[in-house]
């Protein structure tokens, strides 16, 4: 059993500039994701990634919540099902706690995310809300209930698969080495992005809390991406790359959970090999996903695919949003492109926008405004793109299963 701080070396893959090669791309391609976009329609996009980040965190776990369900539950609209109520609870908290983080990072620059003052106040933001189903689990040696404290390292022993992680009397002194060692400001270049992939791995050996420990992982790498920092992160999101992968990503895990194998393998007491084979795995699946979302972002397919959406609607092919708007002038289309290129309009910008009679236009303005597909932060204020999950699919295909 592990009980020194030492024991959780090598902290950084050495001997294998292949992973120097994959983060300079992941650094390149991401500062390129979105460049077209106007800074209003790239916020937009950000803010609804957030749900697609939730969801597919929460499909690692096994916890299925379709983003229109968890769209709902962002404006307290909740299943009347017990169950279903609970997941949609667990969604919107895994999207507070995201940006209760990335208000904390604004608001402190110099904020070490590894430290273990970031690492529990993620468990304790995280756990505190939760639906009281999802605070206790089933011990394995004795198979009773135990509450999941918020914040709270673990108090007793466990196993994860085959790994047993650190004594629990010993996590504080582990902690504190994960957040010296991991301190983003000691990297530079293409280094912090393998540090970023390293330390999502130590994080979870460590295994810190009872329960809880992936997505707070998971949370925990959304922030250090976000400090390093990659521009263009938020545009992509590397759950979805590992959600999509669960089984690789779990195997790519265990691997770097190995000891030492002989005396080529590094010279810490786990396997650099391990190390590196998780980080190639980690940056693979960063990189792909920042290619498949310049996929979906490069503006004249965006703007197309606005376009036939409408059309469908129009065509009655696909349903509408909301049951009083059966059909949907054409010239919707025209309106919706205007504010992804352009961020925001005035509502007499969009209305000649459409090229439509005033009042025929206000009409088309309403219908846009109540169905979602623009929004506006005061009855007379600017407009701007909104993107409801129901037609996510059309605009951004295949961005969830």
């Amino acid at each position: 059993m592990y009980d020194h701080p030492t024991q959780m070396e090598p902290l950084f893959p050495t001997g294998c500039e292949g992973l120097a090669d994959l983060a300079i791309d992941i650094i390149r391609k991401s500062a390129a994701l979105g460049g077209q976009l106007h800074s209003i329609t790239r916020a937009t996009i950000i803010d609804f990634l957030r749900i697609i980040n939730s969801y597919y965190s929460n499909r690692i776990e096994g916890h299925n919540t379709h983003p229109v369900d968890i769209e709902r539950a962002m404006r307290q609209e909740y299943a009347d099902d017990t169950a279903q109520r609970a997941l949609q609870i667990e969604s919107r908290i895994h999207i507070e706690v995201q940006k209760k983080i990335e208000a904390r990072l604004d608001a402190d620059t110099e904020l070490n995310v590894a430290d273990s003052v970031i690492i529990s106040f993620i468990h304790r933001q995280f756990y505190q809300h939760l639906p009281i189903e999802f605070r206790w689990i089933s011990d394995p040696q004795t198979g009773r209930q135990v509450e999941i404290k918020a914040g709270e390292l673990r108090t007793r022993e466990v196993k994860v698969g085959h790994h047993i992680p650190p004594r629990y009397d010993k996590l504080p002194l582990f902690l504190k080495r994960f957040g010296t060692a991991y301190t983003p400001n000691r990297f530079h270049g293409a280094n912090t992005v393998i540090a970023a992939a390293a330390a999502h791995h130590r994080l979870s050996w460590i295994h810190p809390f009872l329960d809880g420990n992936g997505r707070v992982t998971r949370l925990f790498t959304d922030a250090y991406l976000r400090q390093i920092p990659i521009d263009g992160y938020g545009l992509w999101t590397v759950s979805r790359g590992l959600a999509r992968q669960r089984n690789d990503y779990i195997s790519s895990l265990t691997w770097a959970d190995a000891p030492r194998r002989n005396d080529y393998d590094g010279r810490g007491n786990l396997s650099n090999e391990g190390l590196i084979h998780f980080c190639d795995f980690f940056l693979k699946t960063c990189l792909d996903q920042i290619e498949f979302m310049s996929q979906l972002l490069q503006l004249d397919s965006l703007l197309e695919r606005v376009r036939g959406y409408i059309n469908l609607r129009k065509a009655k092919v696909i349903p509408p949003l909301i049951p009083q708007y059966q059909s949907i002038k054409t010239e919707a289309a025209d309106l919706l492109q205007a504010v992804l290129l352009r961020g925001s309009l005035t509502r007499g910008e969009a209305a000649r926008a459409t090229q439509l009679p005033e009042r025929t236009a206000r009409t088309v303005i309403k219908q846009l405004l109540e169905e979602r597909l623009l929004v506006s932060d005061s009855a007379k204020g600017r407009v701007r793109i909104g993107i409801p999950a129901a037609v996510v699919n059309y605009w951004f295909p295949n961005l969830y299963a």
